[in-house]
């Protein structure tokens, strides 16, 4: 049946509904001239990062020796504009919240501290490239099905969110607001895996699985430090002020030192808490005090209950209403 085009009469009035809740108070709204990040564009950066990082795994291939520096030099040059640009923007978002400015009028200059920004993570690049390899050899050790590390940088999304966390802290460190949280939900997204960009990690670390995993920002992660899916490095309480506020800043996430291992679906919370080194933490417990290094720590054996049951294969049976423990 072909549509009834009178109804479309009603669009003029749908629409001026629809922007009279564009007010001012609105808090899902963001109008004027002073321009946001752009969402693609930070997501555009990250690829020409990886780019940069694995030449040869990612867009671009046939890389070899005689085209190599062209093609990093042509990926820099672009990350420099493209960086210059969105930090700017960032900046100036940042201003115009902290002083509640209806506008982005300013006498700073936010393209020459977002050029300056761009520029001080270009030269880390290096630095970040040492770094993942330790995670990408940490992927490759911890895991007997993995065949070579090629695997991990094609095939982990661990280790993709482990990439895209280590840009975003970089660029928190370096004081650059709002991109860094863009980059680590976008990646989250793609993977399952929320990493803030504010918590601190140390090198060889691998994710196994991934699914699930939840580190906050104020976590401190050790060397050698190896995490299976659905594990919560979380807070155990959120303080609040004597208005109600949530108190943000203060050291909330547990800290797990070097050499631990985290089984699946485990939930360590607290900033008080430690995680000794050297330690195990088994799948599924709830911690919320600090374990002294050097400690395995494991739920009861569980009862398993079978109702039913059927001769398998070998002749073996289980019988109706069996109790036993795992």
């Amino acid at each position: 049946m072909a549509s009834d085009f009178r109804l479309k009469e009603q669009l003029p009035n749908l629409t001026e509904e629809i922007v009279a809740t564009y007010t001012p108070e609105d808090s899902i709204n963001h109008l004027g001239h002073c321009p946001l990040p752009n969402y693609s564009g930070v997501v555009n950066i990250l690829l020409d990062l990886k780019d940069i990082l694995y030449p040869g795994y990612r867009r671009k291939v046939g890389l070899h020796a005689g085209n190599i520096r062209y093609h990093v030099g042509g990926l820099i040059d672009s990350l420099h504009d493209q960086l210059t640009t969105e930090i700017a923007r960032a900046l100036r978002h940042e201003n115009r919240v902290q002083k509640k400015h209806s506008d982005c009028e300013s006498d700073v200059d936010y393209e020459a501290k977002g050029q300056a920004m761009a520029i001080e993570f270009l030269k880390r690049i290096p630095k970040l490239r040492s770094i993942l390899a330790t995670d990408v050899q940490a992927a490759y050790d911890g895991d007997p099905a993995c065949q070579t590390t090629d695997e991990v940088v094609f095939c982990y999304p661990g280790f993709e969110a482990i990439t895209v966390y280590r840009i975003a802290h970089e660029l928190l460190q370096l004081d650059v607001p709002f991109i860094p949280r863009m980059m680590t939900e976008w990646t989250h997204k793609q993977t399952g895996i929320d990493i803030h960009p504010g918590a601190t990690i140390g090198q060889h670390f691998f994710i196994d699985h991934g699914t699930g995993v939840v580190i906050g920002e104020t976590c401190e992660i050790g060397e050698h430090v190896k995490l299976y899916q659905g594990v919560t490095l979380g807070a155990l309480s959120f303080p609040t002020d004597s208005d109600g506020s949530l108190i943000r800043g203060n050291k909330r996430h547990p800290t797990i030192e070097d050499h631990v291992v985290v089984y699946a679906n485990a939930t360590i919370l607290g900033g008080r808490t430690v995680i000794g080194r050297e330690s195990v933490i088994g799948s599924s417990v709830w911690i919320t005090k600090t374990v002294s290094p050097n400690t395995t720590v494991t739920l009861e054996k569980p009862q398993l209950k079978v109702r039913g049951g059927e001769n398998d294969r070998d002749g073996d049976m289980l019988s109706n209403d069996l109790n036993f423990q795992i």
